[in-house]
């Protein structure tokens, strides 16, 4: 098998752990890395993922990266950029991203046809993947074979997010305001606009044509004030959120999507939060329930879950390879899997 040529678009948080991901799998080279920060141009990309020195240096030139005649783009910055992204599918690069590109709308609209536009002109893919849209959605999609009727299909996310260092990213969403005021639903509303992606796709997938979707949420405030060491969350400030999106059809509901994040359980209700990550209920013949829970080795780290969110779009670098150009969708690229034979074969022991 040729070995795709790879280049890593950003080593932030989840862009650290894809880089090792392209390490760590022979099928691929890494040829190149996009580097957000002038400060990191120039260095190796080894170090800058924990890793030993690669001769493979950080760029901000995006055109001596286009001009590597790489195959892939594993695509994990913040934030979107959309003239980056049309750039690289114009060029023929495969871009498969952790990013929703909410910051530009989203995968709809105006953005939705440049980016078709620019997969056109480059024979090129997008995939955009991670854990919640991507792998879950993608193996309850598929779960649904089992079943001769599905009415309804549930997915509920419980996760302490503590171990998600970004203030921002929970300010955004209302963590640490005083109450849940209709500005703060509306906040919260665009950020979970991830899950809505989530669902639609499954609804593609599984043939439902949706004609609502109804956005519910639910905060909770701390019962102390709870000091995190990256962020302060005051007593009686929002510190727990739940939430998610009813998806109809004819005013029956055929997906129900909710997650439960929480930054301390000391909280001033009676919230009570599931220890498995997913709890997963197809409605039909016959009922399917499951439930999913992550255990993370010693070693890690909180920056290691987001292990989870990169390795869809590392091991998805194949399946996107083979599909047919344009914005792909479950079907498109199918069920990406680890590549566990290749590993066993190649490692001395596990990677840190």
């Amino acid at each position: 098998m040729n070995k795709l040529r790879v280049i890593q678009w950003t080593t932030g948080k989840v862009g650290k752990l894809s880089l090792r991901g392209i390490l760590d799998d022979p099928r691929l080279e890494l040829v190149g890395v996009y580097a957000y920060s002038a400060d990191k141009a120039g260095t190796d990309a080894g170090p800058l993922c924990g890793r030993p020195e690669t001769g493979v240096l950080a760029t901000t030139d995006i055109d001596a990266l286009i001009a590597l005649d790489a195959d892939t783009v594993i695509y994990t910055p913040f934030m979107a950029d959309l003239d980056h992204a049309v750039r690289l599918l114009e060029s023929g690069l495969d871009v498969i991203s952790t990013n929703l590109f909410l910051n530009v709308g989203g995968i709809q609209g105006e953005t939705k046809e440049k980016l078709a536009a620019a997969c056109e002109r480059g024979d090129s893919s997008l995939y955009i993947t991670g854990i919640n849209p991507g792998w879950i959605n993608t193996m309850v999609t598929a779960m649904t074979a089992v079943c001769r009727d599905v009415q309804k299909v549930s997915i509920v996310e419980s996760a302490d997010v503590s171990v998600y260092e970004s203030a921002e990213t929970w300010q955004a969403l209302g963590i640490g305001l005083p109450e849940a005021t209709p500005e703060v639903a509306e906040l919260a509303k665009f950020g979970f606009l991830t899950f809505a992606d989530s669902v639609e796709r499954m609804a593609v997938a599984l043939g439902f044509e949706l004609d609502d979707m109804e956005f519910v949420i639910d905060h909770q405030t701390a019962s102390e004030t709870v000091d995190l060491g990256w962020l302060c969350i005051e007593k009686d400030t929002i510190a727990a959120i739940r939430g998610g999106w009813n998806a109809k059809v004819k005013g029956k509901t055929v997906f129900e999507s909710r997650v439960a994040w929480y930054l301390t359980k000391k909280l001033n209700g009676d919230w009570v939060f599931d220890d498995d990550h997913y709890h997963v209920v197809i409605t039909g013949e016959p009922e399917v329930q499951t439930r999913i829970r992550f255990i993370p080795p010693e070693h890690w780290g909180n920056h290691e879950w987001d292990t989870m969110t990169a390795m869809p779009a590392v091991n998805a670098a194949f399946d996107v390879a083979a599909a047919p150009a344009g914005i792909l969708t479950l079907k498109d690229v199918g069920l990406p899997c680890a590549p566990a034979g290749i590993w066993l074969g190649s490692r001395s022991d596990s990677p840190v």
